[in-house]
C-alpha cells in the first residue's frame, strides 16, 4: 500500500496552492481549540454531531455536561453512518480516511469494526497526537496517520471502503472522485458526510469561516458518475444536526461565563469565543432553514456488495 506524501503543487483547474496552505494553517491553529472543547480523547472529532429528532438535550446545564452532548452526537453520526452503510453487517478490512483530523474516526473505524486504517491529514503536528490516541485506544497497529495531499494520491486498488468526513469540501471534487475510484477495490465503496449549498448567497459565509470550498449536491453526483460510481445512498441529516450549534453556542457561553468567573484561561479567547457564537447562530439558522443541507452519501465502484 502507498501514500505519496504531501506536495504543494495543485492538481485540477479550481485549485489554489495559497488556499491549501491556509488549510493546513486553519487545522494546525485549530488545535487546542479542538481540545479543549472536544477532548481529551482518544476519539477525538471535529465534525457535527446527530441529535435524536423531538427531544435536544437541555443546555442550562454545567458546562461538561454539554461538553459530553457534543461528544455524544459527534459520535451518533459516524455510528449511524457506519450501521446504514452495512459497515455491522460486511466490515470494511482496509478503510481509507479522508481528512482524518485529529483520528477521531480513524480510531472509531479500528475499535469498532477491526478494520486496519490509513488517515490522511494536512497538518503534520496532528500525526504524533493520533498515534497517542490510537495507543491509548489499543489500536496503533491499525491505525496509521500519513501526512499527505488525497489529490496526489495513486494507490491502487489498496482499500475496501474510503471515508470523508467534512473533509470532501475541501477538494477538488473531480480529482477526489478519481482517485478514490482506483484506489478502491471493484465493489469498494466510498461514504461522504458532507455540508451541500442550497442557497449560494451564504456560500462565501461558511467557506470563509471553515476555509472551505463547499460544493452542490448535483455536483457531486455528475463527478461521481463520470469516475464510475453508482449512488447507493443518499441520506438528508440536515434537521438530527441542527441542533449542534444550538449546543456548541452552549458550550461556549458556558467557557465565557468561567472566563468572566476567573477561571484559568483555556486556548479559547473570549474574543475567539464570541466571534464563534455569533457564527454559529448563523450557522444554526442555515442548517434549519436548509440554506445548508447536511447529507450522508454512499457510492459503489463497479459491483459487489
Amino acid at each position: 500500500m502507498r501514500v505519496t506524501p504531501l506536495v504543494p503543487s495543485p492538481l485540477g483547474s479550481d485549485r489554489d496552492p495559497s488556499a491549501d496552505d491556509r488549510v493546513r494553517l486553519y487545522y494546525s491553529g485549530k488545535t487546542q481549540d479542538i481540545l479543549q472543547k472536544y477532548g481529551p480523547g482518544p476519539r477525538v472529532h471535529f465534525h457535527v454531531g446527530l441529535f435524536p429528532d423531538g427531544s435536544p438535550p437541555p443546555t442550562t446545564v454545567p458546562q461538561g455536561v454539554l461538553k459530553q452532548h457534543l461528544l455524544a452526537g459527534q459520535e451518533r453520526i459516524v455510528e449511524h453512518a457506519a450501521r446504514s452503510w452495512g459497515a455491522y453487517e460486511t466490515p470494511p478490512r482496509r478503510v481509507l480516511d479522508i481528512g482524518c483530523g485529529l483520528g477521531g474516526t480513524s480510531l472509531y473505524w479500528a475499535q469498532e469494526h477491526g478494520a486496519s486504517v490509513t488517515g490522511l491529514t494536512v497538518a503534520a503536528e496532528h500525526v504524533p497526537l493520533i498515534g497517542k490516541f490510537a495507543g491509548a485506544a489499543g489500536v496503533a497497529d491499525r491505525v496509521r496517520p500519513v501526512v499527505a495531499d488525497v489529490h496526489e494520491l495513486h494507490d491502487s486498488h489498496a482499500y475496501d471502503a474510503v471515508y470523508a468526513n467534512e473533509s470532501s469540501g475541501y477538494t477538488d471534487r473531480t480529482r477526489l472522485f478519481e482517485v478514490v475510484a482506483k484506489a478502491l477495490e471493484p465493489g469498494g465503496w466510498f461514504g461522504i458526510q458532507e455540508h451541500f449549498v442550497c442557497r449560494s448567497e451564504w456560500l462565501d459565509f461558511i467557506d470563509g469561516y471553515y476555509r472551505t470550498r463547499l460544493g452542490t449536491h448535483a455536483e457531486y453526483l455528475a463527478a461521481a458518475e463520470a469516475a464510475g460510481f453508482e449512488l447507493v445512498q443518499d441520506e438528508d441529516v440536515t434537521d438530527s444536526v441542527a441542533e449542534f450549534w444550538v449546543q456548541s453556542m452552549a458550550w461556549n457561553t458556558a467557557e465565557l461565563d468561567r472566563l468572566r468567573a476567573g477561571g484559568d484561561p483555556g486556548s479559547w479567547s473570549g474574543e475567539r469565543l464570541q466571534q464563534s457564537t455569533i457564527a454559529h447562530s448563523k450557522l444554526f439558522r442555515l442548517w434549519r432553514d436548509h440554506a445548508m443541507e447536511t447529507r450522508l452519501l454512499r457510492f459503489r465502484i463497479g459491483g459487489g456488495r
